[in-house]
């Protein structure tokens, strides 16, 4: 009986450790990879990082302030992107893109008024230069601001009528809003002021307009005259 007895309980521990075993395949089959608690940073993250620790060392940094002010208006963050658009105009006061920027983050917000106002504010403050006449328009072309960005071209403009870049600039823009009879008016009127703009000729020929590229002329001629001397020595009887 006792045999007997043995006999059972051998079965049953022997039972007992199959299915044990089994119980613990079947959860390494279904366990899960350990879970991964840093996630790799995104590009934004990064560069958002890097412009930190440069402002961190050197907080009078227009341009790192600038670029962070991007980052957080393109997440939507439009009170700490007017913010840093400030510091940057704080330290730079003729810093024509976070002007720009500003006026475009504040008429994100909702707050329409500020923004006309800084805008005429900016503009006036550039129109003693045509320079910065220029610059501002391509800030205010950049946010996709055109009635700004004109105003700025026609200020520039009128500061400097016989430039060349301003009225090809000012094509340029005209052909970017497909208003074709434009853009051939000035890149016309910027190739007369220097026909060496290949670029504009390029772009006339496009838009229908038959030009023609001037040949250049030798200016320094010292050179063609040793070369006839020394010829003409050579021929002497």
């Amino acid at each position: 009986m006792a045999r007997k007895t043995q006999s059972i309980g051998l079965t049953l521990l022997i039972c007992t450790c199959l299915l044990s075993g089994c119980n613990s395949s079947r959860k390494d089959t279904n366990a899960r990879p350990p879970r991964v608690d840093k996630v790799a940073k995104t590009d934004a993250e990064q560069k958002k990082a890097r412009l930190l620790r440069q402002i961190d060392r050197k907080f009078e940094n227009p341009g790192a302030h600038f670029e962070l002010g991007q980052l957080y208006q393109a997440d939507g963050l439009w009170a700490q992107a007017e913010n840093e658009y400030k510091t940057a105009l704080n330290f730079d006061p003729a810093y024509r893109p976070p002007q720009a920027a500003r006026v475009k983050v504040l008429m994100q917000g909702g707050d329409e008024t500020m923004a006309k106002l800084l805008a005429n504010e900016y503009i006036s403050q550039a129109s003693n230069s045509a320079a910065g006449s220029l610059k501002l328009a391509l800030a205010f072309q950049k946010e996709m601001l055109d009635e700004y960005a004109l105003a700025c071209y026609q200020q520039a403009l009128h500061l400097a009528p016989t430039s060349a870049k301003i009225n090809r600039q000012i094509g340029y823009y005209y052909l970017s809003k497909n208003d074709k009879v434009r853009a051939v008016e000035y890149l016309k009127h910027s190739f007369q002021l220097n026909p060496m703009q290949p670029e504009v000729a390029g772009e006339l020929g496009r838009l229908g307009v038959t030009i023609r590229i001037p040949r250049k002329t030798q200016k320094h001629t010292k050179k063609l005259d040793r070369i006839i001397e020394k010829d003409n020595k050579g021929t002497e009887l």
